[in-house]
This record gives C-alpha cells, structure tokens and sequence, in this order.
C-alpha cells in the first residue's frame, strides 16, 4: 500500500467531474435501530453521563456564529485572495487556524499541513489546517474528523466572484470547531484528528496531500468521519444520510452501522438513512481520499440537497435550520466521544465451530482497560434481521462458547470493546462464519 501512495504522490490527480445535479432526491429506507436482543452480560452498551452532558453542551448559537464567520469572508476559493485579513482564502485559514487555538486552553495541537497546488496551470501554496487531540492510553490509532473549507461558485476555479459556501461546507467546518471546542475540554483514550481542508473542490487535492504524507510517514488512521453539506434547511427530514461503501463486511459500512448504534442510544429520534455507495452518484468529497488508502470512512450530507442554491452566491447562512445543524453536530459529538472515550477497538475474534450445530466458540485476548465485549452476529444477506448480540464482562472475556444461533444461517462476527460506562468502541473486523451462502 505504501508503494502505491508513493507513486500516486508524482501521478496527476484525474480532473473532478462537474456533475448535472439529479432532478429528484432518491429515495432512501432508514437503517432499523438495534434492538440489544441477548443481555446476558451486566455490561451493555449505555448512555455515558459525560457523553450526554458534552451533547447538551453543543452551543447552537456557536454553530451560527461559525457559519456566519466563514461565510463573512466573500469566498474562500482554492484561488482566491491570501493576503487581506478580512476577505478570501487566506483570511478563513487563518481565522480557522486560531479559532481552534483559541478554544482549546492549550489541549490541541495546530498546525499548517502546506502543499504546492497546480489545477490546469493556476499554481498556489495552500494550507489544511490541522489541529491534534492526544489521546492517553497510548493506542497508535487515530480517529479524523474532517470538512473542507474551501468554496466555489459554478467555476471551480473563479477566485474572485462570491461564494460564501454557507452550507457548502461552512455547516462542516462549524461542527469541527464546535467539538473541538467540547473534547478539548478532557482528555480521551484516543487520538482524534480534527481536520479542515482545502482544495476539496477542485478535485480533493488537500485530503489527498494529508493522507498519504500522513500515512508514508507511519500514522494509523482507524476510521475517518467527513461532513460535508449538513446544514439541512426548514421543512426537511429531520435525518441524515450516511455513505459508506461496500461490501457489507467493509470497515466503511461498519463505520456506518456503528453511527446507527450509537445514534439509537443518544438520539433515536434524529434518524439515519444508510446509503450503499461512497458518494451521490457523480460527486465526491474529501472522505474518498482515505478510502482509497483503506481506511474506514463516511460522509455525512443533509438528508436532502437545494441544488438550485450549491455552488452558487445564494449558498447563504439565513437558509440554514440552524437546528438541524445542531442535531449533527450532536451526533458526531456522541459518535466520536465512543469511539475515542471507550477502550481501544479489538481484533477480530477467532471463531470456531463447535460439535452441535448452531454453537461457536470464539478467542480473543482481552484488553485490561474493557469492562466487557459486546458480540455482534450480523445475518449475512438477510437485511430485515437484527444482528444477534451476546455481552461478557472482563471476567468472562476471552474464551466464550455461544449456542442456540441458526445452523442455516451464514454470520458475520465482530467484537467491540466496552468500559464500565457503557462507552463502546468501533467494531472489530468481521469474521465469516457458517454455512456459504
């Protein structure tokens, strides 16, 4: 893998696709809430206290204020102004770059993560703006909590006409700070990377000069989460749509399934549609730059799209419900609190079957930081059936025998690790098991 990100650093990125918007909004089907069908452990998924008063803590009146910032700017086209304070590219990474230093008393760590641009002979320097929480359990993995922050009207290259990029993606930008501001308050078992990119637009040239100077350099990234277009506006489904891609045992669509889960402990009632496919057809964001360096990934977009006003002058703050924001940046809050909060996430379990049909054992080495494992088995090619859970405390971990599970049936086994709170973490790998289908 590191071979290929070396040599696509000397390959020219393909041109990005300026797509002709869909007439319609495609219909979706929300994902079922879990439904934790085997409690036998006392250990169990839960709302952590912390978690939930760092949700209630999510300041609806920043959200409006980060928006309005950004989009005070005029634009922050990839080719725009750099050198006035108040207008332009420049001005927004800067005030980006010092709003996460101002917020965090210290905790985060911001720098500039420079690369040399080139689009069809327009040559820039451009800046990601990068700010590090350190987690302290000393697990190697990050999580990325990402948004671009560039703009665009219907030239992608215009750096001088309006395009203050309201909901495209100042709304993501918002939410950056907004946990950053929150997280940073504690510390974490994990690293979280929150990360604001640039040149997005003209072909995620930012994210792709982060991942893979990232990666050749040793991080590991265990999942990546990017928003992008979450502002929503009044009268919409009050959900959202979260893509990932394919396979059903990809870390992608674990990722996702993982936002469902947690989702249906803090927020059951701000719904998630869960979409099969890396983006809307046709388009694309920042989170593809990590797919294709195999890291889990999804993106969040509003449950459904005004493409009359995208990449246009009119994408302005007063069309944004300024509420449904709220609810999104809640449920990162709460996504990304599990995962860095919990113990660090498992390998896969090594699962075998045993003598009666329907039974398994399944072996793994316990972590001394989980109070307890919840064991998920997922019916492969059967969409309508909740997953079967099984939960062991730290005493029973390790070496578990399960029976009673339909000998017909094909599974998919995954573990995740839980402390005494109820935190869970991201979900193992899924292992196979059962009759082929």
């Amino acid at each position: 893998m590191l071979l290929g990100l070396a040599c696509s650093l000397l390959a020219e990125p393909p041109a990005p696709v300026i797509p002709t918007p869909p007439p319609t909004v495609p219909a979706v089907s929300f994902e079922e809430l879990p439904v934790f069908n085997n409690p036998q452990g006392s250990v169990m998924p839960a709302v952590d206290p912390d978690i939930a008063a760092l949700m209630n803590a999510v300041s609806q009146q920043q959200l409006v204020a980060y928006v309005q910032t950004l989009e005070a700017f005029g634009t922050r086209n990839t080719f725009s102004e750099t050198q006035r304070e108040d207008y332009g590219l420049g001005a927004a990474r800067t005030w980006i770059y010092n709003e996460f230093n101002r917020v965090n008393g210290g905790a985060l760590q911001v720098t500039y993560d420079d690369f040399p641009l080139n689009v069809g002979g327009l040559v820039t320097s451009q800046r990601n703006v990068i700010a590090t929480l350190p987690g302290v359990s000393g697990h190697p993995g990050v999580v990325v909590l990402m948004a671009h922050y560039d703009s665009r009207n219907a030239d992608p290259n215009d750096g001088g006409g309006p395009s203050p990029g309201a909901n495209d993606n100042a709304t993501g930008v918002a939410i950056l700070l907004e946990l950053a501001r929150l997280m940073s308050a504690r510390p974490w078992n994990q690293t979280v990377v929150f990360a604001a990119f640039t040149a997005e637009e003209q072909g995620t040239y930012g994210s792709r000069h982060w991942v893979q100077d990232r990666m050749l350099n040793g991080l590991v990234i265990d999942a990546a989460i990017n928003n992008d277009i979450v502002g929503g506006r009044p009268g919409i489904v009050q959900a959202i749509r979260i893509f990932s891609s394919g396979p059903e045992t990809s870390g992608s669509r674990q990722l996702a399934r993982y936002f469902n889960l947690v989702s249906s402990l803090y927020l059951p009632n701000f719904r998630i549609a869960l979409i099969d496919g890396v983006d809307r057809e046709g388009r694309y964001s920042d989170h593809r730059e990590f797919l294709n360096a195999g890291v889990p990934t999804v993106r969040l977009t509003e449950f459904e799209e005004d493409f009359s006003v995208q990449h246009t002058a009119q994408d302005t703050s007063e069309k944004i419900d300024y509420n449904y924001l709220f609810q999104v940046a809640q449920l990162n809050l709460v996504v990304l609190a599990n995962m860095a909060g919990a113990p660090p996430p498992p390998a896969a379990p090594a699962v075998a079957p045993m003598a009666d049909p329907g039974a398994y054992i399944l072996n793994w080495q316990p972590d001394p930081q989980a109070a307890g494992y919840a064991i998920a088995f997922r019916p492969v090619g059967l969409p309508d059936q909740l997953p079967y859970y099984h939960f062991v405390n730290a005493s029973q971990a390790g070496n578990v025998a399960l029976t009673g599970l339909e000998p017909q049936v094909t599974y998919a086994v995954s573990l995740a690790a839980l402390d005494a709170n109820g935190r869970i973490s991201a979900a193992s790998p899924e292992i196979i098991i059962g009759p082929p289908q």
